[in-house]
């Protein structure tokens, strides 16, 4: 399965950015409110410059305690974020983000970014693939 098949099975709503120097405090309160993991940081909405996550905020408050929610995103954010095509396969990304440990990870079209695939969006695609494939054999064995 492609990055553009796991897009597509999404709904609808794009990609929750912030701004670069949006506050932490308001990052977390993004995150909360929408229910996500992450959030791209963006300054124009097209290029992915960094992403931050709900890991991040949490390690910095466990070092820092609460006066790192002053800070602007763009300090706390991991820079230049690896990122997909429509083209990639679930199984080379599910790779990438496993030997990277994230769990987000942007998709770029023509140097714009066009969507965002979770670890969930990927396994889910990877188990209705793999149930397909059983039905599919279960139905040759059968005679079907």
């Amino acid at each position: 399965m492609r990055v553009s098949q796991i897009l597509q099975a999404k709904p609808e709503g794009g990609v929750v950015t912030i701004a670069p120097d949006a506050t932490v405090s308001d990052a977390a309160n993004l995150l909360s409110t929408k229910r996500i993991g992450s959030v791209v940081v963006t300054p124009d909405g097209k290029h992915a410059m960094g992403i931050l996550s709900e890991r991040d905020i949490v390690r910095e408050i466990g070092k820092r305690g609460p006066g790192c929610l002053d800070d602007a995103v763009s300090a706390m954010m991991t820079r230049d974020p690896v990122t997909c095509s429509v083209d990639d396969t679930a199984d080379e990304v599910l790779s990438r983000m496993t030997e990277g440990r994230f769990r987000h990870m942007p998709v770029v079209k023509d140097g714009d970014m066009i969507g965002l695939i979770t670890i969930g969006d990927v396994v889910k695609s990877r188990l209705n693939e793999l149930a397909m494939e059983k039905d599919a054999l279960e139905g040759m064995i059968m005679g079907h």
